[in-house]
């Protein structure tokens, strides 16, 4: 099985570092990212049209490399949690998770028996297409699955002690968009009672012993969010980190041909 780079980037005390994939799924984007020495990339089915197949592939060109792959399910529902995992994903991330029934749902479909209900699938991507020991392999399963539980709304927020006291919940992770949107102050991430609720979630990881995760766009998120407890930073997502790049790029281009033709006129 696969190293999960992500947990031991966490136990080593350090930050994890990964990005968001919603569109680009060609075979180059695994060894991208690893260039970029990325810890984790969260491939996402909540807000794309990426199918079973196109995560899979992910998953195994992701193989290749040291990132660790996390794929954010549609929802909380158990098959899609097993089909990610049994590709080959070292963890799932959940949106909008509002209690603990609901995060012991999240484990009990991601973990094997004892600590959950996963069926046990010895002959697939997860296994390398390998012969393994059965209870050897679902016990190394076990410890190597991660699973992410997204705080994106009032009740989530409400709820997040008793969810970060779940047993097998390993990261609380702040949706945004969509917490201050559901706070009634959407797009307002300096707002008071936005920083308020981003304190009680890192609270909650940290009085757990867990991670506070949470998507940044640029540093300066980055660095008020770290001072604030968050030590799992999705930096991005593919289409917004190249639309800007490649706009700065271009508006740059028509200011440099701007310069020239007045040079010229001159």
């Amino acid at each position: 099985m696969k190293p999960n780079t992500f947990q031991e980037v966490r136990t080593a005390g350090r930050v994890a570092v990964g990005h968001l994939l919603l569109e680009f799924t060609s075979r180059g984007v695994a060894k991208l990212l690893q260039s970029a020495q990325l810890d984790f990339v969260l491939i996402d089915m909540e807000h794309t049209a990426l199918s079973s197949a196109d995560v899979a592939n992910l998953i195994a060109w992701l193989k290749a490399t040291p990132v660790t792959p996390f794929v954010r399910v549609p929802s909380a529902q158990a098959h899609f949690i097993s089909r990610v995992l049994d590709a080959g994903a070292l963890g799932v991330m959940v949106p909008n998770v509002t209690g603990a029934a609901m995060a012991r749902d999240v484990v009990q479909a991601a973990k094997y028996a004892p600590q959950g209900r996963r069926g046990v699938l010895l002959a697939g991507a997860n296994t390398d297409f390998q012969v393994v020991d059965a209870a050897q392999f679902t016990r190394r399963a076990n410890d190597s699955t991660t699973v992410i539980c997204q705080i994106e709304s009032r009740e989530g927020l409400r709820e997040v002690h008793a969810i970060a006291a779940t047993p097998g919940v390993d990261v609380l992770l702040v949706g945004p968009a969509d917490l201050a949107h559901d706070l009634g102050i959407s797009g307002q991430y300096d707002h008071p009672e936005f920083l308020g609720a981003l304190r009680i979630v890192a609270d909650a990881a940290r009085e757990r012993d867990l991670t506070a995760g949470i998507f940044v766009t640029n540093l300066e998120q980055a660095r008020a969010w770290r001072i604030l407890g968050y030590d799992m930073i999705a930096y991005g997502a593919d289409v917004l980190v190249y639309q800007a790049a490649l706009s700065a790029a271009v508006s740059a281009l028509r200011d440099l041909d701007e310069a020239l033709s007045d040079s010229t006129r001159c």
